[in-house]
């Protein structure tokens, strides 16, 4: 007699359907990690910790990079290193200024206009007006609204932040219409609405909250704008007066030098610029997917 066993079954695994799905930063996103918080170090104490005077003669002109000046000199003999590091505080100061005031705005702004934008009256008339007119600014080349904005009012940091928040202020604020637009149908707000709660609050307690996130997400990228958007007026002339060490002066100060064979003058601000704006864009990127995943 033949005696048959019953097959054994398979050992099987059950991932628990509640346990989070967690992501690990790569080492991209830890590099870039570690270059923004070397900036902002630089940023708060990179002033105090310079060789020299960034604003000094403290050699001969155009030296190549030595023991003596890391970074060499420029063709006025000012130390390229110290001004360098002095001008990662201007230029991050006023981008992140700017930033802040550019977020704060847009915020504002796109949810006046979301808000109102689909009502009748002066209101609405004026809702759909500040909406076009955010299309107008974002299709106006933004180095040219930053010119007229600086011509108009001067060279100074104040006048640089203002500039630049006016240049990125629409972004911010579309960004905030986009998501009051879906947002305000929801029918929890018309029950609430139905119940007798004040609009004002509404927008407080629900809208604002439940509309802000995608623009507290473009902050980086603004905040890397920005930047760039400094260094640009500062390398076409119209930015802080010389002699302040400011990364886009420098560069055009340098370009010439780098033209005959010294190069160290432009290289070692373009290089603090381009580190810099890549290891935000890099981390915004990182953060983003993290997000949206």
């Amino acid at each position: 007699m033949t005696t048959t066993l019953p097959p054994q079954a398979a050992p099987t695994t059950t991932a628990d359907p509640v346990a989070p799905r967690t992501r690990r930063l790569g080492v991209g996103s830890w590099i870039a990690t570690g270059i923004l918080a070397l900036v902002l170090l630089a940023a708060l104490v990179g002033p105090l910790l310079t060789p020299y005077d960034p604003t000094d003669v403290v050699g001969l002109p155009s030296r190549a990079p030595s023991a003596e000046h890391w970074g060499g000199t420029d063709s006025t003999g000012m130390d390229v290193f110290s001004r360098t590091l002095a001008g990662t505080r201007i230029d991050v100061v006023i981008a992140a200024m700017a930033t802040l005031l550019a977020t704060v705005l847009g915020i504002a702004v796109g949810l006046g206009v979301g808000m109102n934008e689909s009502r009748r009256g002066p209101v609405g008339v004026l809702a759909r007006g500040v909406s076009r007119l955010l299309d107008l600014l974002q299709a106006i080349p933004v180095v040219i609204i930053g010119l007229v904005v600086v011509s108009f009012f001067g060279t100074s940091t104040p006048t640089m932040i203002v500039a630049l928040a006016v240049i990125l202020m629409p972004i911010q604020a579309r960004l905030t219409r986009s998501e009051v637009l879906r947002v305000r149908g929801d029918a929890y707000l018309d029950a609430a609405r139905q119940a007798g709660r004040h609009e004002l609050r509404l927008i407080v307690r629900h809208v604002l909250p439940n509309s802000v996130r995608p623009a507290l997400l473009n902050v980086s990228v603004i905040l890397g704008i920005s930047i760039v958007l400094t260094a640009s007026l500062g390398f076409l002339g119209v930015g802080l007066p010389p002699p302040t060490p400011e990364w886009g002066s420098m560069i055009a100060h340098g370009a010439g030098d780098a033209a005959v064979g010294k190069w160290w003058s432009a290289a070692f601000p373009a290089a603090a610029l381009c580190v810099t704006v890549a290891a935000s864009s890099v981390l915004t990127h990182r953060l983003t997917v993290d997000r949206t995943s």
